[in-house]
């Protein structure tokens, strides 16, 4: 069988690489991430077996030029850059797994709680233009915070969450009350987080009702003094209205490891004071990385090898 590694954060794991050619020895991978276009794409895929994807949009025209492909691994935890309907279509079968980067993901909205909160965002930009401003914001522990999704991800932020005794608000397509006394939460709509929440938390795949789930109107109905962060898929927030909210003070400030486009060229936003953000590296710690890459090559095993 051959295989190819998409995700450039798997192709450059010499662990990772090392156990995919133990058990399948004719693999390409895109170390130098060169895969730019569709077309791109397609020439890297079009004669292999099964193929290692992260966030690498996955559609029909690619799946349809490429006849031999019979399993996408996903390398991550969201699916939205997969086209499901068009695998299931063509007969592509989907490895995943969910939860494995939820420790490293909910660890990076922790600490973009903690720097927005305790300003120490503004506060190292600032002694770094050699300027001694002390501002030391507010502390986390007791405040209320307001998620929106209830996946695992949001799960482990809660347990992280828990020395800090916060009232936690969640607002979700389902409610499970057993769950909710499991973990503390109090079920909640959109309108009674964006009111009460001293920090809002998206836990959210990307979907039609999602997109741009957070624009003016949220920003308006949220406290001044609030914080919002999105650890989950650019588009969830408008990325404009934000801009607004922010350079306005409708809003205290956001935490974005998630954008629009990717890598980001919104350099208007990412130049606000306010706004702490990262290169949506959230899921991507050491343990992490190993975590998804060998749930990857299980799903391969168990689908070549074993079945």
């Amino acid at each position: 069988m051959k295989i190819a590694v998409i995700t450039p954060l798997f192709s450059r794991s010499r662990e990772l690489m090392n156990e995919l050619t133990f058990h399948f020895p004719d693999v390409k991978h895109n170390a130098d991430n060169t895969l730019k276009t569709k077309e791109d794409m397609i020439a890297f895929l079009h004669d292999v077996d099964g193929a290692i994807v992260g966030r690498e949009m996955i559609d029909d025209e690619i799946l349809s030029a490429c006849p031999r492909l019979k399993i996408l691994s996903r390398y991550g935890v969201g699916l939205d850059n997969l086209d499901l309907d068009a695998m299931q279509k063509r007969g592509v079968k989907l490895g995943w797994s969910g939860g494995t980067n939820s420790n490293s993901v909910a660890e990076i909205t922790l600490s973009l709680m903690l720097s927005l909160i305790r300003n120490l965002h503004i506060a190292t930009t600032l002694l770094k233009q050699h300027t001694w401003k002390v501002n030391g914001g507010s502390e986390l522990s007791g405040k209320t915070i307001g998620l929106f999704g209830f996946g695992n991800i949001a799960k482990r932020l809660i347990e992280l969450l828990s020395p800090f005794h916060c009232t936690i608000l969640v607002c979700n397509r389902t409610h499970d009350e057993a769950e909710a006394q499991k973990y503390g939460i109090t079920f909640a709509t959109k309108e009674r987080i964006l009111e009460e929440a001293d920090i809002i938390s998206i836990h959210l795949p990307l979907t039609p009702t999602s997109q741009n789930l957070f624009s003016t109107d949220a920003f308006k109905a949220m406290k001044k003094s609030a914080f919002i962060i999105n650890t989950a898929r650019g588009g969830i927030i408008d990325e404009e209205a934000l801009k607004v909210a922010l350079k306005n003070g409708e809003i205290a400030g956001a935490g974005l490891e998630a954008f629009e486009v990717e890598p980001t060229q919104n350099w208007e936003l990412i130049d606000l004071p306010n706004l702490v953000c990262t290169p949506h590296l959230g899921g991507n710690s050491k343990e992490s990385i190993l975590a998804m890459g060998y749930a990857c090559i299980d799903h391969l095993k168990n689908f070549f090898i074993m079945k």
